[in-house]
């Protein structure tokens, strides 16, 4: 059993539940996302809106558990990368961490900007609506649907790197990368 706060050697059980919990969340939001804009917007798709106010209560729900994420994050030892890797390969794993703090703030507020400049309201699965960030704006609204679809294309990007790099230390490195975010 791992400890409860992260060691040199090794993540606690706190960050490992954070990590899997939201790479969890964080996947299933993309795929839900990817699927969702496939299905037409003709008529009054139940199916397409229903999925829509889903992605947007999970979307708040990573939002909101980065702030606690984030705080254990700041205030643990980060266990040291294996000692084998060149200096290019320390700088790019955490570039790529970084930037999952980065989108997984960014994500969430431009679906919220989205919209509010849509002027459809974002709900807390039914048990709080969030009040809007701006006015209602048909510009804003597009502009937001671009740069909420990019951030993601960019997210898939750095989820495939995250996780090819976790399989090549696992099956190629064989050192214990992939093993210290294990319970």
């Amino acid at each position: 059993m791992s400890p409860i706060e992260n060691t040199k050697e090794s993540y606690g059980v706190i960050a490992i539940l954070f990590h899997w919990s939201m790479a969890l969340l964080v996947i299933g939001l993309v795929i839900l996302g990817l699927y969702m804009v496939t299905l037409p917007d003709v008529g009054f798709n139940t199916k397409k809106i229903s999925l829509i106010l889903y992605h947007k209560a999970f979307g708040i729900l990573v939002l909101m558990l980065l702030v606690p994420r984030l705080a254990w994050r700041l205030t643990q030892i980060l266990p040291q990368l294996a000692a084998h890797l060149p200096d290019w390969q320390k700088i790019t794993a955490q570039f790529v961490h970084l930037s999952f703090y980065a989108l997984m703030f960014t994500l969430p507020m431009t679906g919220w900007l989205m919209s509010s400049a849509a002027g459809i309201p974002v709900s807390l699965f039914g048990l709080y609506t969030l009040p809007d960030l701006i006015r209602y704006d048909g510009y804003l609204f597009q502009r937001f649907i671009d740069i909420h679809k990019w951030l993601g294309y960019m997210l898939c990007f750095f989820i495939l790197i995250h996780m090819g790099a976790a399989l090549w230390h696992h099956f190629v490195f064989k050192d214990d990368t992939l093993r210290r975010m294990l319970p």
